[in-house]
Order: structure tokens, then sequence, then C-alpha cells
């Protein structure tokens, strides 16, 4: 049969609009694999004349698929991070303004906000977590429903239920442990089911990420597998297997064991058929911990946060420039990079933008879309700039190649401590990352009208309880204090009156 004209010209617009990146809407499976913990420097493609520990899958992942290379966790530390993975919003927003959640306690998540989970569930995904949760939610007596106080259980009983874990926030299945210090105690969906010692949590999250995946096989709903790894984090417990791997010690061994998962996970989508209809993306919560031993570490030549100064808790790039790698086969260019800004809250306007599906009213309040950075293109954003938060709640504004922090120190726990400091130290930081990457040469003295530009750009994001264009928003709680060293001109900012 010769095609005719109206034929031709429509397979020629398809095949445009595919090689372009601008093709009808997907709807892939999508594996977002986020580690706890690990460095930009732990990953060897990332920094590969600073990085001594092998991570073979993520370096395949990498030359599948594309580097970010500019690319930041909404907090140097983890549940603010995956507040805001789940909800395009930064977690300062809420009652969260430093420190991490502890569990025990009521969902960070308000039960009427809509997740990415929830949000890709009502475009037909079948929606996992396995893994740590880390966003609070309260452990009940089967017998009596009354709650289990922290101070009497320092571990949550077998058999307590959960009101407000992941299956009542968009997500169907869930296997994993709330936080570190609660390890032990193993969760399947809204149940405790088993206490478990910690070293044979990450075997079983990667057993159970490959059973997930198998079960998927011959389905035809496409699947988002949520899979946030317990690991490097402490407690750093490689397996016997995984022992004396690196040559490093015990926090090498355990990034390799780590590394693995991306390898089970890749084999998996494989031996199903799954690999080209999936976006799998590869991730960190934050930088690395001081308890890897930094600067031993340092004594071998690896560095955990590459060229950038500070780690994990930091409000220097070092505690939130973050390892991320993408990989969908036929998609994404093999071997890419991508050196734009983005930050983990972007997730969820990404699937949006990917199922061709607005934004849901009342969501995504600091999220952008980096779906066409995966194509090669520019990203249209309306975010001025990224925010970065740490630990002590240190804010940091980032745009282009400025940035300006609010902390005289690290904001963290590196030295110096703001405590550290001394008095007549500069009130803050502001840096040419473009000219100095490490942030050593602090130009707030000298360049006053570029750090009072980038103050005024992240007053008015904490201002309008949103950072990019959208419906009215606002914060959940009255007081954020900008300036915690305290306001050069004596005054405090409240976000709401």
């Amino acid at each position: 049969m010769v095609p005719t004209f109206k034929t031709s010209l429509l397979g020629a617009i398809i095949h445009c609009m595919v090689i372009t990146g601008q093709s009808v809407a997907e709807q892939p499976n999508i594996v977002y694999v986020i580690c706890d913990d690990l460095g930009y420097g732990d990953v060897r493609c990332l920094a590969p004349e600073t990085s001594k520990i092998p991570t073979p899958h993520a370096d395949r992942l990498a030359s599948e698929g594309m580097i970010f290379t500019d690319a930041h966790s909404g907090s140097s530390v983890c549940s603010p991070t995956r507040y805001g993975i789940m909800t395009g919003r930064y977690s300062w927003r809420t009652r969260l303004q430093k420190g991490v959640v502890t569990g025990f306690a009521p969902s960070l998540i308000d039960a009427d906000r809509m997740t990415v989970a929830g949000f890709l569930k009502e475009q037909g995904y079948a929606t996992a977590v396995i893994g740590k949760w880390h966003l609070d939610f309260e452990y009940l007596d089967p017998k009596t429903g009354e709650a289990y106080k922290q101070k009497k259980h320092k571990i949550p009983p077998v058999g307590a239920k959960i009101p407000d874990g992941p299956i009542h926030r968009g997500f169907d299945y869930y296997h994993g442990f709330h936080h570190a210090r609660n390890m032990k105690a193993v969760i399947e969906d809204d149940v405790v089911i088993e206490h478990d010692d910690e070293i044979n949590m990450l075997p079983r999250l990667t057993r159970k990420a490959v059973e997930y995946i198998d079960s998927r096989s011959g389905k035809d709903a496409p699947f988002f597998l949520y899979l946030p790894l317990g690991s490097p984090h402490t407690p750093i417990v490689p397996t016997s297997e995984w022992q004396g791997k690196s040559g490093l010690g015990s926090y090498g061994d355990f990034v390799m064991q780590t590394d693995n998962v991306v390898g089970e996970v890749s084999k998996a989508l494989s031996r199903n058929g799954m690999a080209d209809d999936t976006l799998l993306i590869f991730t960190s919560d934050n930088g690395c911990s001081k308890a890897a031993g930094i600067p031993e570490l340092a004594q071998q030549g690896h560095l955990v946060s590459a060229h950038m100064r500070g780690s994990k808790a930091d409000i220097w790039d070092g505690g939130h420039r973050i390892p991320f790698i993408v990989r969908w086969p036929g998609k994404i260019s093999s071997g890419s990079h991508c050196h734009q800004l983005i930050c983990l809250t972007d997730l969820f306007a990404t699937v949006a933008d990917l199922v061709d599906k607005e934004i849901p009213h009342g969501t995504c309040e600091d999220s952008v879309s980096f779906l066409p950075a995966l194509f090669g293109r520019s990203i249209e954003s309306t975010r001025n700039g990224v925010i970065h938060h740490s630990v002590q709640g240190y804010f940091a504004y980032r745009t282009g190649k400025w940035k300006l922090s609010l902390a005289k120190g690290s904001g963290g726990w590196t030295s110096p401590k703001e405590g550290q400091v001394p008095e007549d130290a500069p009130v803050a930081q502001l840096y040419n990352l473009e000219a100095d990457a490490g942030e050593q040469q602090n130009l707030y003295p000298t360049h006053a009208s570029q750090a009072e530009r980038l103050l005024r750009l992240l007053t008015e994001d904490v201002i309008r309880g949103r950072s990019t264009d959208g419906p009215e928003s606002s914060n959940d709680v009255k007081k954020i204090v900008l300036w915690k060293n305290g306001d050069p001109n004596d005054s405090q900012f409240q976000s709401q009156e």
C-alpha cells in the first residue's frame, strides 16, 4: 500500500516530535532510587580524580543516560528533603524549621496534601515505596488504638498499627522502616511485622525491590517505585560479602553495596523487558555524613564532596549538591550531561509534565519540571532561584552563578560552625560559584547590590508561600526567621501575620 500524503505527513510529524522530546504524553515506569547520605564525590564517574570507591553500576547508569552536575536536595539533612520530593514543596514551610523528625508523631505530610505518589495513582500508576520513610507517622496499640509514646518505646512493638503512613499518602504498598534509629522495626503497609538486625535491611530492600519489579511483569498499568535506601547512612553495616571490597574501610564497602542495588534493579528491569520503558533516577538526600570518617577517607585520596566545601548538614554546597543520574533508553542521550540548576523538589512537576497533566491545585509550590533537560533543552522555569536550608535552619539562595548564604559559617556540622566564627566576620556569605566552586572567597562585603538582589528574591519566595508562579499559597507557620544570627537591620522577618 502506497502511503497517502496525509499519513506520510502524520508520520513525519510524530517522528519529529519524538526525536525532539516533544512526544505526546508518556507513561513510562518510574523508579526513583534515593540513597541516604551519599556524597557527590562518592560516585566514581562524578569525580574520577578524587573518588576512590568503585561504583560500577552508577557509572554504567551514567554512561547510558544523563548526569546532572548542579542538582540539589531541598535540605542538607534527611526529613525535609524527603518531604520536598513527595510534595514539591520546601519543608521549612511546615512546622519542621530545622533538624529532622523522629517518628511517634503525626505525619509531616497533611492528609489533604497530594503527594507525587497519589498523583501518579490517579493517572493509573501502581505505586510502591520500599525503604526509609522518615516523615513521621504514629504507632497505635492494635488492641486499644492508643498511640505508643516514644519515651516508653525505643522501638515500636511488633503488631503496632500505623494510621498515617505511606499507604495513607498515595502508595499502594510499603515495605521498610521509619528512620535509622528505628531500623530494626520492619513495616509492611500499615503494620510493624517484625524486628530484624540492621545489617539485614539493605539486602532486604534490594530483594523486595527486585520482587516488586518482577511482580509487575505482564501488567498493563505502569508503576512508580520509590526506593529510599537507608544506606550508606549509619549504622554503617556492610554484609560479609562486601566487607573489605573497597579497601577504604566500612564506609567504602557500604557505598559499594549501595551501588549494587542499582545493578540489581537494572537487571530486574532488563530481565522483565522493562528497561526501555522505565525512567530510572539515582540520587541522594544530602551530602556525606561525618560518620563516614571524612578526614580518614581524605587521607586515602577520597573526597566525599569532590571539589565542594562542606558535607551533610551544611549550607555550603557539599551539604546539598548531590548525585543525580537519569536513564531512559531511547529518550535520553547516552553519556550526556546537564549543567542546569535543579532541586529534588522538582520531581512532582516533572512527572506531571511527563504524563501531560495539570499540576493539582495546592501542590508543587516549589517544583519545576526538568523534563525538557532530559531531551537537551532549557528548563522553562518561573522560579527565580533555588533555596537551600541547613540542619540548623540557615537559609541560602542560589540563582545563576550567585549564591547568598545567611550564615557566618557552615550553618551545620563542619567547622567553622556559627559559634566558631569571629564576631567581626561578615554576617553573610556571597559566592560566585562559576569562579569559586569551593566557596572560599566571600564577596559579601564588596558586592552589596548583588547580595541585596538575592536577599530580596529569597524574601519574596518565602513570603509568597511559593517560589513558582501559580495560585496564591501560604506557609503553615506564621514566623520564619531568615537571619538566624540576627538581622543586620535588627529586625525579624515574619512570613504571615
